[in-house]
């Protein structure tokens, strides 16, 4: 069994699962952010075990075929190395679910913050989706409208 499922996780299928694994935990984040699901399976440690998990498979899978490790080092030495590492389907996975485990972080992170100011759960969607796609823009429109609610700017809260 085990043999089975470590045959049906290829890399493919992998980035398919945590692609659409990911999107309930950004729908409740959205159009639920205040509810108990939010607080016990979103914003908490829950979705990053089960990150953890697939990057913990990712790591075994590349360890058996032999993935040069010292290589992401290489990162490092410039744009010229950055390239030909995202060449490779394993490393891009890796850089894939650490991307997918940040952007969630954050979502949860503003979804907690936004309830200390009251922060309007519609008014809140928008740099939700926006966490989601691009990250660190999400969490800067976020700031802007926190400043409002705040009525005050915090560079260090």
């Amino acid at each position: 069994m085990i043999e089975q499922i470590f045959t049906y996780f290829t890399i493919e299928t992998l980035y398919m699962w945590i692609n659409l694994g990911v999107l309930p935990f950004w729908l409740i984040l959205i159009f639920f952010p205040k509810s108990y699901l939010s607080r016990f399976f979103v914003t908490s440690i829950f979705p990053f075990i089960i990150l953890s998990g697939v990057y913990i498979f990712i790591l075994y899978k590349s360890f058996l075929i032999g993935y040069d490790f010292d290589g992401n080092f290489n990162l490092y030495l410039g744009l010229n190395e950055l390239s030909r590492l995202f060449e490779d389907s394993l490393y891009l996975m890796f850089f894939w679910t650490h991307f997918i485990a940040i952007n969630l972080f954050a979502g949860g992170w503003i979804v907690k913050d936004s309830q200390k100011f009251s922060i309007n759960k519609i008014l809140l969607a928008i740099p939700l989706i926006i966490t989601y796609l691009i990250g660190p823009l999400g969490i800067f429109i976020y700031w802007i409208i926190r400043i409002f609610y705040a009525k005050r700017i915090n560079l260090y809260e």
